[in-house]
C-alpha cells in the first residue's frame, strides 16, 4: 500500500486486520479522516472552528502534517500519477512482440517529465529479426491504456458474465449475482481509484499475455482469476455499505 494511499484504502486494510477504535468499533475512513484532521497532534486546541496554542507539546511535526491535507486535496488519479514512477509497470511481464521477444520497461527524463517505454529485447540485445512487423518501441502510456479499455470490454460481454455469475455460485461465494454485474460493468470506475501497485496486481491477476502485432495489441485474458478479481471489488463496496 502507497504511503500516500487514501483513507478508503487504508481503512479497508485495517478493517481486514481487525483494527478498532477506542470505542472497540471497526476503524472506517470517517474516523481516519477525522484522525488526519485532528490539531490536536499539532499541539493545538479548537474553539468554534480555530485553532489556538495549546497547552501540550505536539506530536506531529509541522512537514508531516502539512502532507496530509495536501494529499488528501488530490484526485485519486493525480495520487496514481504521482506515484506511477515508484511502482512496476503495469505490463511487466506480460508483454511481448510478435517475434516472442518479450517488451521490457524503460524510461527516459527530460527535465521535470518522465517518458516511459516498453522496448522489445530483440532491440535491446541487437538481435536481427529480419522484415520488421510490428512496433519494437512503444509509448507504455498508450498501450497500457489499450490494455486496460480491452479488458473492460471482456468484462462486461454476456459470455464473461455469465462464467462468473456460474463460478461465485459454484464457490458458494458471499457476493450475489446483482453485486457481481454490476462491478463487471462499474470497472471503469473502480479501476480510476486504484493506486498504481494495485492495478498492477489485478492485470497480473486478470492477463496471461498481451502480443503487439502489426494489426494491433492481442490480449489473452485469464478467464479463470476473473470471479477472484470481482470478489475484491465488491469486498470493500460491502464493507462501506456496512460503516
Amino acid at each position: 500500500m502507497s504511503n500516500s494511499a487514501p483513507p478508503r484504502f487504508l481503512a479497508r486494510e485495517l478493517r481486514r486486520d481487525g483494527f478498532r477504535n477506542k470505542q472497540g468499533t471497526l476503524i472506517d475512513k470517517g474516523y481516519l479522516y477525522r484522525l488526519l484532521n485532528n490539531r490536536v497532534y499539532r499541539g493545538e486546541a479548537v474553539h468554534k472552528g480555530k485553532a489556538y496554542p495549546g497547552e501540550h507539546d505536539a506530536i506531529i511535526d509541522a512537514t508531516l502534517w502539512d502532507q496530509g491535507p495536501r494529499i488528501l486535496k488530490e484526485s485519486p488519479r493525480k495520487r496514481a500519477n504521482n506515484s506511477r514512477s515508484r511502482t512496476p509497470a503495469l505490463l511487466k511481464g506480460l508483454i511481448f512482440s510478435d517475434t516472442g521477444a518479450a517488451m521490457t520497461p524503460t524510461s527516459t527524463k527530460k527535465g521535470a517529465k518522465l517518458y516511459r517505454y516498453y522496448v522489445s529485447m530483440d532491440v535491446i540485445r541487437n538481435r536481427e529479426t529480419g522484415e520488421e512487423t510490428a512496433p519494437m518501441r512503444l509509448a507504455a502510456g498508450m498501450v497500457e491504456d489499450a490494455v486496460v479499455t480491452e479488458v473492460r470490454r471482456i468484462l462486461q460481454t454476456p459470455e464473461v458474465v455469465t462464467k462468473v455469475i456460474t463460478a461465485l455460485k459454484q464457490q458458494d461465494s458471499a457476493v450475489s449475482e446483482a453485486d457481481a454485474i454490476a462491478a463487471l460493468h462499474e470497472f471503469s470506475a473502480l479501476w480510476a481509484q486504484l493506486f498504481p501497485a494495485e492495478q498492477a496486481r489485478i492485470i497480473q491477476l486478470l492477463v496471461r499475455r498481451v502480443t503487439v502485432t502489426a494489426a494491433g495489441l492481442e490480449v489473452d485474458i485469464r478467464r479463470e482469476g476473473i470471479a477472484g478479481v470481482i470478489r475484491e471489488m465488491v469486498a470493500p463496496r460491502n464493507l462501506e455499505a456496512a460503516e
